[in-house]
């Protein structure tokens, strides 16, 4: 079949189900001629895989996450299609997480209490061989943060998703000048520094700005979907990092590809949702309508990520 099955013709470990973007590709294009299934979007391809199989698997994802986040974080996952849990307490830890697919780790409203809970469903996670994803919020506001997510880290998490400034400040390990979650710095200033924090942690990490990167510690690609707006938003940080874990959870053993997916997904239905908005408001609620409609063609035709190694 040409380019396209050279570089995708892997099986997807789908919760036990394996889903071939080979297989999709003969769906999508049955009667093409392998010039037009060459001009497919290979990103294009494996995002709508992630996105329709999180529709078809629905995978229950635990967040445990600021009191800011879990409106938009729950609606998110809503409208994608997986079904969401706020579980924070840790007396419920040993008997819920078990039953996830995934877990988020949020560090927005960070108390003492709530930190507890956070390594247990880490450890849960790990020992149960479910992936979970790090959202370190404003790291470097404080050294009670950071010391903090330093010891998550610790907990190998799957993926590590967060803005310039706070990969920076991990991959530190320092705190410094800050803008509380806002970032002081660019997405693109902070690749070498995720570079070296995804080598040290063996984690996927991911920044989010103008362009969302994502590296294994070589490997690195750029996810260019979004609206400027979409920082307007309260949270909507959050709500990717939220994306990020579920399709991390249809398929934990891609974690690089299905992290960039979700990054691409997420930007291109703010672009959508931007073109019928008035305003932040009225685009998180188009946001949220728009990825819950997102159909094959749009994402096929949309998604747009690049090669940064």
């Amino acid at each position: 079949m040409g380019r396209i099955t050279n570089k995708m013709s892997r099986d997807f470990g789908i919760n036990g189900y394996n889903v071939c973007t080979c297989c999709l590709l003969k769906k999508i294009a049955p009667m093409a001629d392998q010039k037009q299934q060459e001009s497919i979007n290979p990103w294009g391809l494996k995002s709508w895989t992630y996105l329709s199989s999180l529709r078809q698997h629905s995978p229950l994802i635990q967040c445990i996450t600021n009191f800011v986040s879990m409106d938009i974080m729950a609606n998110t996952l809503l409208a994608a299609g997986a079904s969401p849990a706020m579980v924070h307490s840790i007396l419920e830890i040993p008997d819920f997480t078990p039953h996830t697919q995934s877990v988020l780790i949020n560090v927005g409203t960070l108390t003492p209490d709530w930190l507890p809970a956070m390594k247990a469903a880490a450890g849960v996670a790990n020992q149960l061989g479910k992936p979970w994803v790090l959202d370190p919020a404003a790291v470097g506001a404080s050294s009670f943060r950071l010391k903090a997510c330093l010891e998550l880290i610790e907990l190998k998490p799957t993926v590590i998703r967060g803005n310039g400034s706070e990969i920076i400040a991990l991959s530190m390990a320092s705190i410094g000048s800050t803008k509380g979650a806002d970032s002081l710095h660019e997405s693109k200033d902070a690749v070498e520094s995720a570079k070296s924090l995804a080598k040290s942690s063996g984690s996927i990490v991911a920044i989010s700005g103008s362009v969302d990167f994502v590296t294994d510690g070589e490997r690195v690609v750029g996810a260019h979907n979004g609206v400027p707006m979409m920082q307007k938003i309260t949270a909507s940080g959050c709500a990717v990092t939220a994306l990020i874990a579920a399709f991390v959870a249809v398929d934990p053993t891609h974690a690089f590809e299905a992290t960039a997916s979700a990054f691409s997904v997420f930007g291109l239905a703010g672009e959508i949702a931007m073109e019928l908005a008035k305003g932040p408001a009225s685009l998180r609620m188009h946001l949220i309508d728009t990825l819950h409609g997102l159909d094959q063609d749009t994402v096929l035709h949309g998604v747009t990520i690049s090669n940064f190694s």
